[in-house]
């Protein structure tokens, strides 16, 4: 798999999505460490990437409910099973299960596979609830792709939480998932 270098700024090549997340990131003042890779299918394949970045990329699973009125965007540790009861319990909501790619499209502008917390950037009526899973905090560093899979970011985790979440007109719930 190609990964490139890693680089303190924006890729030249980005398209207009991944420009505004970058745009987004320094507005807020956010370093960052960048790279460029080949497309990627399944977590397995982050896993060099991550330790290109020296950072873990994180998985992001976009689920609904029964009757498609609640959004979830979920973040967790890339090897964590996804328990659709601990997920239910922690929040006090009913049962949720992983959303259409087309539902993922329409609400967060991005195909599966591209979600991440950088994707909340595309959700204009903010009706995507985002949750993280307590154990992604306990890092130093964050890592996710910015809406596009053939680049992978790092910030520093106090920075999503303090500036860019805060920024993009989130809030966070932070449950444990075991």
């Amino acid at each position: 798999m190609y990964i490139s270098e890693i680089e303190q700024s924006r890729p030249t090549d980005a398209p207009e999505n991944v420009n505004h997340v970058f745009d987004l990131l320094e507005k807020f003042g956010i370093s960052y460490d960048v790279v460029t890779n080949d497309p990627v299918e399944a977590m397995t394949e982050c896993v060099e990437i991550g330790e290109k970045l020296g950072s873990e990329i994180r998985k992001s699973v976009f689920l609904t409910n029964r009757k498609k009125t609640e959004f979830y965007l979920l973040v967790m540790p890339a090897e964590k099973k996804f328990d659709t009861k601990v997920f239910c319990d922690a929040l006090g909501v009913s049962r949720v299960s992983f959303a259409s790619g087309d539902l993922m499209k329409e609400k967060i502008g991005v195909e599966p596979g591209t979600a991440s917390v950088m994707s909340l950037t595309l959700d204009k009526e903010k009706q995507v609830q985002l949750v993280l899973d307590k154990e992604i905090l306990d890092d130093e560093y964050f890592s996710c792709n910015p809406t596009d899979n053939r680049y992978h970011l790092k910030i520093n985790t106090k920075d999503l939480l303090e500036k860019f979440i805060p920024g993009i007109g989130y809030r966070a719930s932070v449950i444990s998932l075991g």
